[in-house]
């Protein structure tokens, strides 16, 4: 089986030093998650201090990649070219078992079946190396 490849017409992230290391467990399909050592909120998307406290010493920590949909859209317009053949494209705020919340696509067969609450686990690896982001499928 040959492993899949990432879209080349996907949108790139822009790789910086604060997002690196988010972004280099993502291609070995894992999900990095940083968390505050002074008030231990665990937090996603990548920041240089921490949102709750704006203390700056936070490390990085590895999540199990299971989490729940709070909330979701299915996009089925206003989408780049890159997406179009994928119509609808669902986007959820996931609320991962770590605690952090965060966007990320949810890929599945029937964008109809996706509801608030349902699981989701992370996409592994080869499936995950399509995607540039951190990305899930219903559990």
């Amino acid at each position: 089986m040959t492993s899949p490849q990432a879209n080349p017409a996907y949108p790139r992230p822009r790789e910086t030093p604060t997002n690196a290391p988010m972004l280099a467990a993502w291609r070995e399909g894992t999900l990095a998650l940083q968390k505050c050592g002074a008030c231990g909120h665990v937090f996603f998307y990548p920041r240089s201090v921490c949102p709750k406290c704006w203390d700056p010493g936070l490390a990085w920590i590895s999540s199990d990649g299971r989490g729940r949909i709070v909330s979701f859209s299915r996009v089925h317009r206003g989408l780049s070219a890159a997406f179009i053949d994928e119509a609808p494209i669902v986007l959820a705020e996931v609320a991962v078992t770590e605690g952090a919340l965060m966007l990320a696509r949810v890929v599945c067969d029937d964008a109809q079946a996706v509801k608030s609450a349902l699981p989701v686990r992370l996409l592994s690896l080869p499936e995950a190396a399509r995607y540039p982001l951190p990305t899930f499928s219903l559990d």
